[in-house]
């Protein structure tokens, strides 16, 4: 193989980790029953590959190659631990007996291994903050310091809080399985709290070159799909519904340069109308049920901007509405925030304003960079240009993602002409 070929399946090999890898994880975590051990086998089977492949190509099959032979690396690893640890031989054998059927290694498996995944990391023996920590390392992928910036904590928390979970797992004997009868709704909770987060960092990323993350969105919605196929309940059909909402306007979010580009300019012939479409099926699905909990009521406000034809065109109105309701549902900083920008577009920007100033005096999102963007657009439309800037650097100054710190340093210059 010439080396502008090799160079080129190095370059697949890359991509297959970004697009397989948390795939071929989950099924390893069935198998081997061990997260540290099985994530151990996944960089082996990859480092393997790398060498493997540019001479002999790309399996026609390569989740299954790369399940196999992160298997036999394990295993391998656990031999060698077996010389010095009697106590794990009997563990070596039934390990490798167990896992070594290859059908249980085909594409239909591995993709039901992520919802058997995601329901582990879900497990109600975990806390909250662990169940989400532990879903963005082991199912998507995200390494401690992003999960630490979508956190707005420290690496060494989520770390710590990582390895707890894992130990709880392992020494609560939580099963790898998706839950069924009585418990499966009981659960189904936490999987929507965790799968909001994911699409939510998909849809903006905490940090980074480009707004989005498309694998994240888009593994959140897929995961999503699953879910409502299993328990479709209004409020895992209202959540579909709200990704698929806003992932419809992922083409017009930003630029060919990749520029952030605001709701209010976004070229909406450029909205995906088929995911509108689904999106507003399910949303009509969910409130037919009767009972609708937070994330059909943000879909509700999505399908209201998914309807307009313009900013201009917008039922402010309606959409203020829901977002009082959802106040009272889920009194957040974050809901109470976005609250306080429809009142804006509704009765003008001084009311926002007032609403916003509220809010930051009360100090729950003075760290949070998209609370003082809103101010600082507020005072911008008011003419109150001080302000504006001073609230703009603060912005500026705790934004981790590069679009966004383009945007807001487009808007400072923009005060400054």
């Amino acid at each position: 193989m010439n080396h502008e070929t090799e160079a080129n399946t190095k370059s697949r090999i890359e991509e297959i980790y970004r697009s397989d890898s948390r795939h071929v994880l989950a099924t390893l975590i069935r198998l081997l029953n061990d997260f540290d051990l099985a994530e151990e086998g996944l960089h082996e089977a990859f480092a393997a590959a790398m060498e493997q492949w540019p001479r002999e190509g790309v399996p026609a099959n390569r989740r299954a190659w790369l399940v196999s032979t992160a298997r036999f690396k394990a295993i391998d690893v656990m031999r060698r631990r077996a010389r010095f640890d009697a106590s794990l031989v009997e563990l070596t054998k039934e390990l490798e007996s167990r896992t070594s059927d290859p059908e249980e290694w085909d594409d239909e498996q591995i993709d039901d291994d992520r919802l058997r995944l995601i329901f582990t990391c879900c497990h109600p023996a975990l806390s909250p903050e662990a169940q989400a920590a532990m879903t963005l390392r082991e199912v998507c992928g995200l390494t401690t310091e992003e999960i630490a910036r979508a956190f707005l904590t420290k690496p060494p928390t989520i770390a710590q809080r990582i390895v707890r979970a894992k130990a709880k797992i392992r020494d609560a004997r939580i099963p790898y399985a998706v839950p069924i009868g009585l418990e499966l709704p009981e659960r189904l909770d936490a999987v929507l709290r965790v799968l909001y987060l994911v699409f939510n960092e998909g849809y903006s990323a905490s940090s980074g070159e480009a707004v989005m993350r498309h694998d994240l969105s888009g593994e959140a919605i897929r995961l999503g799909r699953l879910l409502v196929a299993l328990l479709p309940q209004a409020e895992a059909m209202g959540l579909l519904g709200l990704m698929l909402l806003q992932d419809s306007r992922r083409a017009a979010r930003t630029s060919p340069t990749g520029e952030l580009i605001l709701l209010e300019d976004q070229d909406r012939s450029l909205w995906n109308r088929d995911q509108i479409a689904e999106g507003l099926s399910l949303v009509q699905r969910a409130f037919s049920r009767g009972q609708v909990g937070p994330y059909t009521v943000q879909a509700a406000i999505a399908s209201i901007h998914a309807q307009a034809s313009s900013a201009a065109a917008t039922d402010w109105d309606q959409i203020v509405r829901f977002y009082t309701l959802l106040s009272q549902a889920e009194p957040s900083p974050v809901v109470h925030l976005n609250r306080a920008v429809a009142v804006a577009m509704r009765d003008g920007p001084s009311a926002g304003l007032e609403l916003i100033d509220t809010i930051l005096e009360n100090g729950a999102l003075t760290g949070y960079h998209l609370a003082h963007a809103a101010r600082a657009d507020l005072c911008r439309r008011l003419g109150r240009t001080q302000e504006a800037r001073a609230a703009y650097q603060r912005a500026l100054s705790l934004t981790q993602q590069e679009p966004e710190r383009r945007f807001l340093e487009r808007r400072l210059a923009e005060l400054d002409s």
